[in-house]
C-alpha cells in the first residue's frame, strides 16, 4: 500500500457558501478524504492541513515552507506527496514547486474548479484521480505533475485557460501527458526532466510588465530597482521602439527575460528584424523565454535569483533552461 503524504491547503475544493455569504474554506483535509472511492484506491494517505487558504494569497515563502515539508515527508517514509489547493496559483505554485523538486517519488497537485456547494462539484473525482497519478509508479521521475479533470499534466506546461469551467486547465504547447480512465493511470507520453534549481537563500523583486497597444514605457520607472524583470511583449517577442529602448536599458543591469504574452508558442529570436523586434531585443541583452510563458518565465528567472547566483549566472541558467528540447 502506497503511503502519500497530502498537504491541504484550502482554495475552492475546501470551500462552502451559506445563504449569507460566498463560499470560503471550511473544510479540512479528513473531511475531504471521505469522498467516495477514496478508501478503494488502496493507498495510505497521511493528512497535513498545511494551509486553508484561497490559493491567491498563497506566497512564495509559503512554497518554500511546503517544499521542505514535502521533502520531509519523503525522508520519513512517504512514496508520493499530493498537494490540494486553490487553482488561482495553481499553474505557478506547481512549477515552482518543479523547479525545487529533486526527488523521484511523484509530487502531484490538484484542486477543484466548483466548490462543494454547487450542483456537481468536480473536487471528489479530481482528488481520487490524483491519488491514484501520486501512487502510480509509472508518475516516478517525472517532476511535478498536475490532476484534473481526469487530465495528467506536465507542470512545466500546464496553464489555467478559463475561469470557471471544469476543462479550464490546459497545456497549449504539449497537452497534457495522459488520462486517467476506468480507475487506471494511462500516460500516453512523458516529457524529459530539466536540472533542478536551487531553494530560495534570499528574497528578490522580480515584476513582470505586459506591453499593449500604444505603450507609453511608464511601467518601467516603477522596476528600476528589481532584481530581474519579465516583458510579456506582442506576437514572437515585439515591442514598440520607443519601449525597445527602455528595455534594453535595463538589461545593461539586470536579467531581462522576453516572454510573450500569446501564452503559447515559442520567442523567436532570428524571424523579424528592426528595431523592436525580436532580433533586435535579443541582440541588446533581453533573454528570450522560449515556450515558457509570462508567469512561467518569471518564476524560472526569481527561482535562479533567489538561489544566490550572479546575474551572469542567472542568464546562463536561464538559456540552458528553456534552450532544450521539450
Amino acid at each position: 500500500m502506497a503511503r502519500v503524504a497530502v498537504f491541504f491547503l484550502g482554495g475552492t475544493i475546501s470551500m462552502t457558501g451559506t445563504d449569507s455569504e460566498g463560499a470560503v474554506v471550511r473544510l479540512t483535509g479528513a473531511d475531504l478524504l471521505q469522498a467516495p472511492d477514496v478508501a478503494a484506491i488502496g493507498v495510505e494517505a497521511e493528512v497535513v492541513d498545511f494551509r486553508a487558504v484561497g490559493s491567491s494569497r498563497l506566497t512564495v515563502a509559503d512554497l518554500t515552507e511546503l517544499h521542505a515539508a514535502a521533502e520531509q515527508a519523503v525522508a520519513d517514509g512517504a512514496d508520493a506527496v499530493l498537494i490540494v489547493q486553490g487553482t488561482d496559483t495553481l499553474e505557478e505554485s506547481s512549477f515552482l514547486l518543479d523547479l525545487w523538486w529533486t526527488r523521484d517519488e511523484p509530487l502531484v497537485l490538484t484542486g477543484a474548479m466548483r466548490n462543494p456547494s454547487l450542483p456537481g462539484p468536480d473536487g471528489p473525482a479530481n482528488l481520487v484521480a490524483a491519488l491514484r497519478v501520486a501512487a502510480s509508479r509509472e508518475a516516478r521521475a517525472l517532476g511535478a505533475l498536475v490532476v484534473l479533470d481526469d487530465q495528467i499534466h506536465a507542470a512545466r506546461f500546464v496553464a489555467k485557460r478559463h475561469t470557471s469551467s471544469v476543462d479550464a486547465f490546459v497545456s497549449p504547447n504539449a497537452g497534457a501527458l495522459g488520462r486517467v480512465e476506468e480507475a487506471t493511470v494511462r500516460f500516453a507520453t512523458t516529457v524529459p526532466r530539466r536540472p533542478p534549481v536551487g531553494v530560495p537563500v534570499r528574497s528578490v523583486r522580480v515584476p513582470l510588465i505586459v506591453t499593449v497597444l500604444d505603450d507609453d514605457g511608464g511601467l518601467f520607472d516603477a522596476v528600476a530597482d528589481s532584481a530581474g524583470l519579465v516583458i510579456a511583449a506582442f506576437g514572437v517577442g515585439h515591442l514598440r521602439p520607443e519601449i525597445a529602448d527602455r528595455a534594453a536599458e535595463l538589461a545593461a543591469g539586470r536579467p531581462v527575460v522576453l516572454a510573450s504574452r500569446t501564452g503559447a508558442g515559442t520567442v523567436h529570436t532570428a524571424t523579424y528584424g528592426g528595431p523592436g523586434s525580436e532580433s533586435d531585443l535579443v541582440g541588446r541583452g533581453l533573454l528570450p523565454a522560449g515556450g515558457l510563458d509570462p508567469y512561467k518565465a518569471r518564476l524560472l528567472l526569481l527561482a535562479l535569483l533567489g538561489s544566490g547566483l550572479d546575474d551572469d549566472a542567472v542568464r546562463s541558467a536561464f538559456a540552458r533552461y528553456v534552450g532544450g528540447a521539450a
